[in-house]
């Protein structure tokens, strides 16, 4: 992009910053890294703001997928990557708030070897039963729990993930035992719950909408603190006897730990300006996300905050990958 092409993005997305981009960040493509597979909710929203990121700075942006380990793969590339703005990533719940405290090894502390740049999303999850369930509420599974522990089962799409953590929560508050039947992700996880072969399952909203439209899952609460727009008759855990209950599958982009601030501000600049573009913001919305947004500093706050949360709960239920 020529210099005054550049100016003028610069002006059309209010980018004061801008001007230290153009002299001296970024003179080469930028990179990406993705601690997940192609295709999936993290690649795809990559892929999204890496698009945007590259019209407003005028450089090619690459998204390089670096999966495995539950994201530790790929966090640790960001980790080790040069800390010159040219190689930022995808940070997630998982890698940054439970796999420290879950795995037996981990090679970064990610509240010291990461700079956050902004908060992308939240992702609500929904507690979903068949449509034949006999269960109509929380509390008629609190209540058949009570009655017949470990006899309930629930699926779990990942161990560490938010489908776990959420039911693992919804046990530690409710003070029941519901059997978990781990799965190698929430498709095949859905795919039991519609066919029977378990109870319920806690499912991401964006994965979860299509079979709730459809009739084949009954939704029973949102794991939000707020009810969800795209499904405003589901009352919330916290409405349902469970008083602070939140949970959410977050991301947002992060850079190496010594990336200069300039360059941290700026991206973060240019972030919020793609949350606020309507068809990004749109898109978002439909798949029943909450819009992050807001500075460095505060998506630092976030992530220290989840890693003490989440660590605790880690740690009391014997959550482990050993």
């Amino acid at each position: 992009m020529k210099r005054r092409d550049l100016l003028q993005a610069a002006a059309i997305l209010g980018l004061p910053s801008l001007s230290f981009a153009q002299d001296k960040y970024p003179g080469k493509p930028i990179t990406i890294i993705c601690p997940y597979p192609a295709g999936g909710n993290t690649d795809q929203r990559s892929r999204q703001f890496g698009r945007f990121i590259s019209t407003a700075l005028g450089q090619p942006v690459v998204v390089d997928n670096k999966p495995g380990a539950g994201g530790n793969i790929g966090t640790e590339a960001i980790v080790r990557a040069k800390p010159d703005g040219y190689t930022i990533g995808m940070g997630n719940f998982a890698p940054l708030s439970v796999n420290p405290t879950m795995f037996k090894k981990v090679n970064f502390d990610p509240l010291k070897d990461l700079a956050p740049i902004c908060l992308i999303e939240r992702g609500p999850l929904v507690l979903m039963v068949r449509p034949d369930s006999p269960f109509k509420s929380v509390k008629d599974i609190v209540a058949a729990a009570k009655a017949k522990p470990g006899y309930l089962t629930y699926a779990n799409g990942g161990t560490g993930g938010s489908h776990h953590l959420a039911a693992e929560m919804f046990k530690n508050m409710a003070g029941v035992f519901i059997t978990n039947i781990p799965y190698k992700g929430g498709a095949p996880a859905a795919m039991d719950l519609m066919g029977g072969q378990v109870d319920m399952m806690f499912e991401q909203m964006y994965a979860a909408s299509a079979n709730i439209r459809a009739g084949k899952l009954r939704p029973l609460a949102i794991t939000s603190l707020k009810r969800s727009p795209q499904f405003p008759d589901v009352p919330t855990m916290a409405e349902q006897g469970f008083p602070g209950y939140e949970i959410s599958n977050w991301q947002g982009l992060v850079a190496p730990a010594a990336t200069p601030k300039p360059i941290i501000q700026l991206l973060n600049e240019v972030t919020n300006k793609a949350l606020a573009d309507p068809t990004i913001k749109a898109q978002m919305l439909s798949q029943g996300n909450e819009l992050g947004g807001g500075t460095p500093e505060q998506f630092a706050a976030h992530i220290k905050a989840e890693a003490a949360r989440w660590s605790k709960l880690v740690k009391s239920a014997g959550i482990t990958t050993d």
